[in-house]
């Protein structure tokens, strides 16, 4: 059943060093929310104290409006797959997926080796094997249910520990970088395979990752925690299109973000290394930062030098040398096929979209910032 999620004031500390910092956050029904941060940042922290196998010093976990807290981890409803898939090497496959039904449904003498056949009903063993049965079907892996885990690939063991959450129907499932044993072949299709299960079930997941690619991929929304504090909280598209500090800004975006220092004059002028930009800001230095897609090669603009060229699919990318004596860079993405306009020796102009520019402050914030279009209108 689905059910919602939602942690106040979480604090955990491991003596001197605290690693959650009042944490709140809410998680809908049936919603795709994915933990994302660097390591050390206090996601998988928190995913074990929303699973019951850490206590926070401080705060509330609900679920489904029940408080949970100090409930014990098979309380809580929850499934949780794990990166290391913690199956048993001794059992089967179908015997890996019944055992959280056999747990849960047989009394103790049904659930020992020898005659658990003979103590436990026999409606009750129907029962779970149709489940598993069912279980199987949904993550294709009929076909392995009598194999043990030596005998399967990195990418059937997860769908094994997967089938083995889903069988369980829990109310919400938690994953703790359940991916980052595979090759990034296997990723980019299990990454597929998750996001449709997801959508079969209706389930709400809760996802850690430091990959930001899994995240944005994934996601209904992202939690960007950084050192213990959720540092935004939003769809893929905020996180990128509207970061909410220069840190998410660095942080989400492949290639990363260009920064150049700005000064906004007191007339409101945004300008860079003392040439108007054509932005329009409260006075005070800042950071202006631009996505590669937001500059462009024009004839008159930033005189730079092609540094590097890398080529991934249908995009290019053009690492260029600003002429400015300061050794700023700035990277910008075109199609593969276009020229770039350069001279023989990589010279060419750039120019910032001032469309899709960010600001931000001394302190990191995001500030406001128009067009002088904007403005005139």
């Amino acid at each position: 059943m689905r059910q919602s999620l939602d942690l106040s004031g979480i604090r955990k500390g491991f003596g001197p060093l605290q690693v959650l910092k009042d944490i709140d956050l809410s998680v809908q029904q049936g919603e795709f929310l994915s933990l994302v941060g660097m390591s050390g940042c206090g996601k998988s922290t928190l995913l074990r104290i929303i699973a019951g196998l850490e206590m926070p010093d401080a705060g509330a976990v609900r679920i489904g409006g029940r408080d949970v807290t100090a409930a014990d981890p098979s309380d809580r409803d929850l499934a949780m797959v794990f990166q290391s898939y913690a199956l048993y090497p001794h059992m089967t496959v179908r015997q890996n997926i019944a055992t959280p039904l056999r747990m849960r449904r047989l009394p103790f003498s049904g659930r020992l080796p020898l005659i658990g056949r003979l103590a436990a009903p026999r409606a009750v063993l129907d029962e779970i094997a149709a489940e598993v049965a069912t279980a199987a079907d949904t993550l294709q892996i009929t076909h392995l249910l009598d194999r043990k885990p030596a005998q399967l690939s990195g990418g059937q063991r997860q769908r094994v520990a997967l089938a083995r959450a889903l069988v369980r129907q829990p109310a919400a499932f938690l994953m703790d970088e359940p991916l980052s044993n595979l090759d990034a072949k296997l990723r980019a299709h299990m990454r597929d395979e998750l996001v449709a299960l997801h959508r079969r079930l209706g389930a709400t997941f809760v996802y850690v990752t430091h990959d930001q690619m899994e995240a944005m991929t994934m996601s209904d929304r992202i939690a960007l925690m950084i050192d213990g504090r959720i540092e935004q909280l939003g769809t893929p598209e905020d996180l990128y299109r509207r970061p909410a500090t220069l840190a998410v800004a660095r942080f989400i975006g492949s290639p990363t973000i260009n920064l150049l220092a700005a000064e906004v004059m007191p007339t409101g002028a945004v300008h860079v290394h003392g040439s108007a930009t054509g932005l329009i800001a409260s006075p005070g230095p800042a950071t202006l930062g631009i996505r590669p897609e937001g500059v462009r090669i024009v004839a008159r603009g930033m005189p730079a030098r092609i540094l590097r060229e890398e080529t991934h699919g249908p995009d290019r990318y053009l690492t260029c040398l600003l002429s400015n004596g300061d050794g700023d860079q700035l990277t910008l993405r075109q199609p593969a096929g276009e020229a770039t306009g350069a001279d023989a020796e990589g010279r060419l102009h750039l120019a910032i979209d001032g469309a899709q520019a960010h600001l931000f402050g001394p302190d990191g914030a995001r500030r406001a910032l128009r067009t002088a279009e904007q403005v005139a209108a």
